[in-house]
């Protein structure tokens, strides 16, 4: 089954010293590289701050489009995982190895696939 590890923070990342960046960037690399050798990576990504992203929502079937996410929370989605993963506790045990969770959140959900007809 693939899962989907949803990393969500408060974006203070942004603020890391170069060194900082680094050392948590090789983690994410090593990360990868494990879950590669055991065939377990399906794709993943790191995305920009939320000040670049837009959101589209529609109102009356007319597209209205706004500045930045949409957010009650501090925590902003800032990247994901896809793994392959034969059990969730699997999954979870690739969560927690995700560099910075001190100060993140990750959610660990399965994803739905669906064939073509």
């Amino acid at each position: 089954m693939v899962y989907l590890l949803a990393i969500f923070s408060d974006e203070s990342w942004v603020h890391q010293t170069a060194e900082e960046t680094a050392r948590v960037m090789k983690g994410h690399r090593d990360l990868e590289d494990e879950m590669r050798a055991r065939n377990a990576f399906r794709g993943g990504a790191g995305l920009s701050p939320g000040e670049a992203a837009v959101t589209v929502r529609f109102r009356g079937g007319t597209p209205v489009v706004t500045d930045g996410p949409f957010a009650e929370t501090k925590e902003l989605l800032g990247g994901f995982y896809l793994v392959e993963a034969d059990t969730r506790e699997e999954a979870v045990a690739y969560a927690e190895r995700i560099p910075g969770i001190a100060n993140r959140a990750i959610e660990v959900r399965p994803v739905m696939i669906y064939a073509a007809p």
